[in-house]
């Protein structure tokens, strides 16, 4: 079975632009800052073919791939060195969102673990293990390990 690559070969600029805008476009509706990339890797693509119209079209798929790839993870690093500054860091970390409240013991906490009301849920809270808390006793969280969150004592 051959397979004719012809069309290829009749590949302008222009092709590459609109698919960087396909891909732009498909950013938008699923988003995930990943098809953004590519788009911008179709688009450099596209002005390389426009100054250099006899490149080839194996070239310009390796150029894409490679570009595609240097633009992704260029932004996650650069994004690692400046993450988004927001007014509610806590937002997605839920358990976070707790730290410094006093809740109430709502299953006793035996060898440092047990369970206490928080709204209309129960979470695991943990704490030293030397500590017998009952039921009622009212904790402070301090800090989260996952699901648990880590609590103290309230003194009164």
């Amino acid at each position: 079975m051959d397979i004719d690559f012809q069309f290829a070969d009749d590949i302008r600029f222009w092709h590459w632009w609109i698919v960087a805008l396909v891909l732009l476009g498909l950013e938008i509706v699923v988003s995930g800052t990943f098809f953004v990339w590519m788009g911008v890797a179709a688009g450099i693509v596209g002005l390389l073919l426009l100054f250099a119209p006899e490149f080839a079209w194996e070239h310009q798929i390796l150029v894409f791939a490679i570009l595609s790839v240097m633009t992704l993870v260029g932004w996650r690093q650069w994004l690692k060195r400046h993450p988004t500054e927001t007014s509610d860091p806590t937002l997605n970390v839920r358990g976070a969102q707790y730290e410094g409240r006093i809740l109430t013991v709502a299953e006793p906490v035996v060898d440092g673990v047990g369970k206490a009301k928080v709204g209309d849920s129960l979470w695991r809270i943990s704490c030293d293990e030397t500590l017998n808390l009952a039921e009622g006793a009212r904790v402070r969280v301090v800090g989260v390990e996952g699901a648990t969150l880590t609590v103290e004592p309230v003194k009164d």
